[in-house]
């Protein structure tokens, strides 16, 4: 038996005294441990003449290589096409797009250099799996160079119709791009549909009767296996934790300060995908419409600050401190603020805390591969007297999240509506939409997701047996 290889864009090694990391990282962590794998991808540092060397270390039973980038490499392949590109894209916002041919070539190339520097390092029955936008070539890379391991992709954002992919310059060629890889898994059918469709009218190319498509990559005629795989949480463990952050002293700070008044919660980075300034619109909407909940809820929002180098997140940031200080403005009373709104990075123990205290967790993404915050909230509920979560149908957690109170963010005075509803609902309702949340969270967590996605890889035949056919003759 081979071990698991995984490859993602960034790798962080635990280091002492560090904050527990999350689900994801747990899940990856676990799988690793059990096969004595490897974790590979970018140091987080930039250097002005960077080597493919890998610098490898162990720690916690899991083997980390990692390389430098060069800061032009950077500039180019992450500011750049990942984040300026491929982000807005894959989340719907064409209008936020942009497109440079140079930090697209810069892509292709940290991508042929990340499988250059992992290749010596695998073993000929290892099993690489590679995660996210930033690393869609990758296997196309190793390919390129000889490898013949099993390899998966799986993607944690969003997948588009070809209606919005093909606005990208050369997106058959991404396209095309994952044929390289045995399996390429998504979080949901409604991306799965997305991504079908991008094969069939960017590439001519059909599933089969068990969902995968062949097609030419490099010469090679290859099968890939599409599938969805959706990702869970750690559902016990941040249940503990929120369990024992209740009685911390920032939850006790907080929930001391709002005496007997609800509280609504959101967290999440600071991104124009998550619906921020629309759930602020909402929370007015309840105010102006539901005067009795006039200082009787504060609305509490985390949106820690992200990517400051591109104007679109720097105008975001000045419309949500705009828009807090009008509702605040509109309605404070001297001993009352509607609006709490902290732009910087909150301890994932302390949210576990101020979930399990907030009457409504507001969650509201224009589009969002799952959203895993809404999973958070619903695992960090008193099970005797839990909250209701808020929640944008656009999310991909609302495909399986059936308790939730769905809404669409781009209408405000129905969202308003939603949230009076969640704030009035009954304890026995309250209990029911819950339990059937949390049902659904112990059975799908993110270790079940790990082994399930690995699990169908595993079952795939090796590439040597099943693809080396020739490719059609063209007339």
């Amino acid at each position: 038996m081979g071990r698991v290889v995984v490859v993602s864009n960034r790798v962080a090694v635990p280091r002492r005294g560090e904050p527990s990391a999350g689900g994801l990282a747990v899940a990856l962590k676990d799988v690793l441990k059990a096969s004595g794998g490897l974790w590979f991808g970018w140091s987080g540092e930039t250097r002005k003449n960077p080597t493919l060397e890998p610098r490898q270390v162990r720690a916690g039973g899991i083997d980390y290589a990692t390389i430098d980038l060069s800061d032009e490499d950077h500039k180019g392949f992450y500011a750049g096409y990942s984040n300026n590109t491929l982000w807005p894209l894959f989340h719907f916002r064409l209008g936020l797009m942009e497109y440079d041919r140079a930090e697209a070539a810069s892509y292709r190339k940290v991508n042929r250099d990340f499988a250059q520097a992992l290749l010596p390092l695998l073993g000929p029955e290892d099993t690489v799996w590679i995660h996210d936008y930033q690393m869609i070539p990758m296997a196309a890379e190793l390919r390129a160079l000889g490898a013949q391991q099993r390899i998966g992709f799986f993607l944690h954002i969003p997948f588009p119709p070809f209606a919005v992919l093909s606005a990208l310059p050369d997106a058959e060629r991404l396209l095309r791009d994952l044929l390289a890889y045995d399996l390429v898994g998504v979080q949901t059918k409604r991306d799965l549909a997305g991504m079908i469709n991008c094969f069939q009218d960017g590439l001519g190319l059909t599933p089969d009767a068990t969902g995968g498509v062949r097609g030419e990559v490099a010469g090679q005629m290859r099968r890939a296996q599409l599938s969805a795989h959706p990702i869970g949480i750690d559902t016990r463990g941040f249940a503990t934790l929120a369990r024992k952050a209740a009685y911390g002293p920032e939850t006790q700070r907080l929930t001391a300060s709002m005496g007997d008044r609800a509280l609504i919660v959101g967290a999440e980075r600071l991104d124009y995908t998550k619906g921020l300034p629309h759930r602020m619109r909402g929370f007015a909407a309840l105010l102006a419409n539901f005067p009795e909940h006039l200082n009787k809820v504060t609305y509490l929002q985390v949106a820690a600050r992200s990517r400051n180098e591109v104007a679109s997140y720097r105008n975001l940031r000045r419309e949500l401190d705009s828009l807090a200080g009008r509702i605040n403005g509109d309605y404070a009373e001297f001993d009352w603020t509607p609006v709490r709104y902290v732009a910087r990075a909150v301890a994932r123990d302390t949210l576990a805390g101020f979930y399990r205290a907030a009457r409504v967790g507001l969650v509201t993404p224009l589009r969002d591969g799952m959203n895993l915050v809404a999973k958070e909230y619903v695992a960090a509920q008193d099970p005797e007297d839990p909250g209701v979560l808020v929640l944008s149908s656009f999310a991909g957690a609302a495909e399986t999240m059936e308790g939730a109170l769905l809404v669409n963010p781009l209408d405000a005075e129905a969202m308003g509506e939603t949230l009076d509803k969640a704030l009035k609902m009954p304890l026995p309702e309250r209990r029911e939409r819950w339990e059937n949340m949390m049902r659904g969270l112990e059975e799908q967590t993110a270790t079940r997701w790990a082994e399930s996605f690995l699990a169908e890889l595993e079952e795939l035949p090796l590439p040597e047996q099943d693809l080396l056919w020739a490719a059609p003759t063209r007339s």
